[in-house]
């Protein structure tokens, strides 16, 4: 399991940050402490979700440097892409949504083109949560931060991203995409 954002607490409750931040609430609720991997590039934590052990990682690169980081913890845990489950921040999605796929492009995402290019394959999971778009200005938008309003929607869809990692771990990635990918954060 890997969560994208950038280092540093310059970014830290930015809309580019979400996918880091499921990780640190899926560590909270462990107990666990990520610990910085130099090697991986990386913070990372070993947990429990039902009868099944879990890596979870968040990047110690910037967002356009990711797939490094994620190629390490793959080797590092001698498994392959299809074992890697990609969290990230999604501009085409309204906030308040999220959205599980199995595989697929970057969708313009410069740390999923990254982890796309260091892999050479397309071919992970991704649970892609809705940070919804502002215009042109994209850049100044995902690396802002929430209004009150925004926060109080992504507390609810933080939670529903806690509990698709859930059921993608102890269901299955099918399972998940049915409960999920529907469902909207009012």
């Amino acid at each position: 399991m890997f969560g994208l954002g950038n280092p540093g607490e310059e970014y830290r409750g930015t809309r580019h940050n979400v996918g880091a931040e499921v990780i640190h609430r899926l560590a909270a609720r462990a107990g666990i402490e990520l610990r910085r991997k130099w090697r991986m590039r990386a913070c990372v934590g070993r947990m429990r979700i039902g009868d099944h052990a879990v890596t979870v990682a968040t990047p110690r690169t910037f967002m356009n440097l990711s797939g490094a980081a994620a190629a390490a913890l793959l080797r590092w845990q001698e498994c392959g892409p299809a074992d890697l489950i990609v969290v990230s921040d999604d501009i085409a999605l309204e906030l308040g949504r999220i959205r599980i796929r199995r595989e697929g492009g970057s969708g313009g995402h410069r740390g999923l083109e990254s982890i796309i290019g260091a892999l050479g394959t397309e071919d992970f999971a991704r649970i892609r949560i809705g940070v919804g778009h502002a215009g042109e200005d994209w850049v100044g938008h995902v690396l802002g931060r929430f209004s009150r309003e925004e926060e109080r929607i992504l507390e609810g869809v933080m939670d529903m991203a806690v509990s698709a990692v859930d059921e993608i771990v102890v269901n299955g990635l099918d399972a998940a995409m049915n409960r999920f990918n529907s469902m909207v954060e009012s």
